[in-house]
């Protein structure tokens, strides 16, 4: 055999493909598991690093010195499994979650300044490109109200919203950073806000928002001053207006770091956006405006925040600061080496069990081209497939199958031999009568030409049995299904055969219970049950009985055979309906009958879709049961 078509190379062939795609497979499944968990994590890092920069930047916001930083710290460490230390410019540790204090590492984290936010870590503040917008908005500072300005303020921010609650809208008092209560409406509320609810009170500075905004606009005036420009006034939502006017005066104002709320949290319900016209020759411009504005927050809010500090933020044991992944070429090397031992272990234990296998094919093999020989051979021994599993479930498949086409090939001898044995005797009869009234020996009488009649009817039937197995085998056995009563083909038969049995001596009546019927061939079932009947008084002496009885159980018709007579022994029993059997082996005519009868009735009651069955008892007597099925 050629090697390409060996079984033992197509599953080495196999098995290395099995293992090329299952490594890669692995491979590609664990880069991919990798990839992602990396990213989940390196996601959560940045999560955890962007909490733990804004929750600290608020500290910082909310108090000088970093007060209470070392709890915070603290909290977020254990939080978030990371180690986290706030050092000052120059590396003087103010807060650090490490119990033992280790090196930090040589760069920080980030920045923590108050006044200049870092945007990139607290990616909810766009920056706009004005300096403003990195001023955290929690740092309040001198505008923090008293908790007498807080209660006036809530009181009269609770009446606007009752109002506009009265007028079918949905408002929400937000308190701001500083205390300072405003009335929140969604946008389309907003537009139709009544005049009724407006509170004075909501839009006017408090004593400590004024002397903190007197403080901020004279600071702003001394950078305009120092620019050769004119002085701005700053409003509480931080809007400054040129020229020394009073709060809510009409001359050109300048927007300065707009937010929602503003620092000062004097935002109320949103009222219509200004137009600010082009300033005019000699006017302070936007830029200008904000820059001075700017710097003069920054330095009256300065006293009130902690200063700018360093953060580092690392892993648990402080050895790096984000989490990393690399293979090194030693570690490729390893996983090389890996896949080619798995690959050289999975063709090895391949090659093994291919070798194993193919053993007992190979016995199964010689096997079959003895048998195909025609040599009856040995049986493939157990020791070929001995833990092969599923051949050796073959082999034994196979032995049964060698077991029965001997048996068949013997039955088929036997048969052949029956069928000519069956046939030889009547044409001798008739060859030798025929011959002896040639000869002049006997005279052609009534008498001859009936016994030659007779055998030349044995031959028929004989003919007949034959020609009806044959078409069973082949399936070509045709029925013409009817419904039929079943008592009718009982009673037909045994009227049939009343005759015979009278000769025999032996007393046949037929009976039904009920009155079922079936759907079938009613000249094929008649020839079934006929065969039964004839076979029943051949075998029952003088005197005996034989009984044909009907009768409908649950979804099928019964229809037994009865007789009194020597019965078939147990061993005999499974062979009744095999062709050419006989209990009797002495082939003589006391016992008659071509031996094909039973094997008759159960094709055809299996052309039915029927079965037939046989119960005896030796001394006895016998019962055929045929069982059809209704419809």
């Amino acid at each position: 055999m050629p090697l390409r078509k060996s079984l033992l190379a197509r599953l080495l062939a196999v098995s290395v493909l099995v293992s090329v795609g299952s490594i890669a497979a692995t491979a590609w499944l664990a880069a991919q598991t990798t990839s992602g968990a990396l990213k989940q994590e390196q996601g959560q890092v940045l999560a955890d690093d962007a909490r733990i920069y804004d929750k600290l930047l608020g500290v910082g916001a909310s108090a000088p010195q970093w007060r209470d930083a070392d709890e915070a710290v603290r909290e977020l460490s254990r939080s978030t499994g990371r180690r986290i230390a706030l050092t000052t410019q120059d590396r003087k540790v103010i807060a650090d979650s490490a119990s033992r204090r280790t090196s930090l590492p040589p760069t920080a984290s980030a920045v923590l300044d108050p006044l200049s936010v870092d945007t990139t870590l607290a990616p909810g503040r766009a920056d706009e490109g004005t300096a403003a917008d990195r001023i955290d908005p929690r740092a309040v500072g001198p505008y923090r109200l008293t908790k007498q300005e807080r209660r006036v303020l809530k009181e009269a921010a609770d009446r606007s919203a009752a109002c506009l609650t009265e007028l079918g809208m949905s408002p929400e008092v937000v308190l701001g950073t500083g205390g300072r209560p405003f009335v929140q409406l969604d946008y389309h509320s907003g537009e139709f806000m009544d005049s009724r609810c407006r509170m004075n009170l909501l839009d006017v500075p408090t004593a400590s928002e004024q002397k903190a905004l007197d403080k901020l606009n004279s600071l702003a005036d001394a950078c305009m001053k120092r620019r050769g420009l004119a002085p701005v006034r700053v409003s509480l939502d931080l809007t400054a207006r040129s020229g020394p006017k009073p709060i809510g005066a009409a001359p050109t104002s300048v927007p300065v770091a707009p937010r929602e709320p503003p620092p000062g949290d004097a935002a109320t319900v949103p009222s219509p956006t200004p137009s600010y016209p082009e300033p005019a020759a000699g006017e302070p411009t936007d830029a200008a405006v904000t820059s001075c504005v700017d710097t003069a927050r920054r330095e009256q809010l300065g006293p009130y925040v902690s200063s700018p500090a360093l953060l580092f933020i690392t892993s648990s044991d402080g050895t790096r600061s984000t989490p990393g992944f690399s293979l090194s070429r030693d570690n490729t090397v390893r996983l090389a080496g890996l896949a080619a031992a798995v690959l050289a272990v999975t063709v090895a234990v391949t090659a093994l069990a291919a070798t194993r296998l193919t053993r007992p094919l190979r016995a199964l093999t010689t096997a079959t081209r003895r048998m195909k020989a025609g040599e009856a051979g040995d049986p493939v021994p157990a020791s070929a497939t001995r833990s092969a599993g599923e051949i050796s479930q073959l082999a034994a498949a196979f032995n049964d199958m060698a077991a029965h086409r001997k048996a068949l090939e013997e039955q088929r001898k036997a048969m052949v031999s029956d069928v000519a044995h069956e046939l030889r005797t009547p044409l001798s009869n008739i060859r030798g009568w025929l011959e002896a009234a040639e000869d002049g020996v006997v005279d052609t009488d009534p008498e001859l030409v009936t016994s030659l009649l007779e055998e030349a009817l044995l031959l028929q039937h004989i003919v007949d049995d034959l020609q009806d197995l044959a078409a069973a085998d082949a399936g070509t056995l045709r029925l013409r299904r009817e419904p039929v009563r079943a008592a009718d083909i009982a009673e037909q038969v045994a009227a049939a055969h009343q005759a015979r049995a009278d000769v025999a001596g032996v007393k046949l009546r037929a009976t039904a219970f009920g009155d079922p019927w079936v759907t079938a061939d009613p000249l094929r079932l008649r020839q079934a049950i006929g065969n039964l009947v004839s076979n029943a008084i051949r075998h029952t002496p003088e005197g005996g009985n034989v009984r044909i009885s009907c009768r409908a159980v649950d979804d099928a018709v019964l229809i037994e055979v009865a007789d009194t007579g020597t019965g078939i022994a147990p061993e005999d029993l499974p062979h009744v309906f095999d062709r050419f059997w006989r209990a009797d082996k002495s082939r003589t005519r006391a016992t008659g009958g071509s031996g094909l009868g039973l094997s008759i009735v159960r094709k055809l009651v299996e052309a039915h879709d029927g079965t037939v069955a046989a119960e005896s008892v030796v001394g006895k007597g016998s019962m055929f049961t045929v069982r059809l099925p209704v419809g």
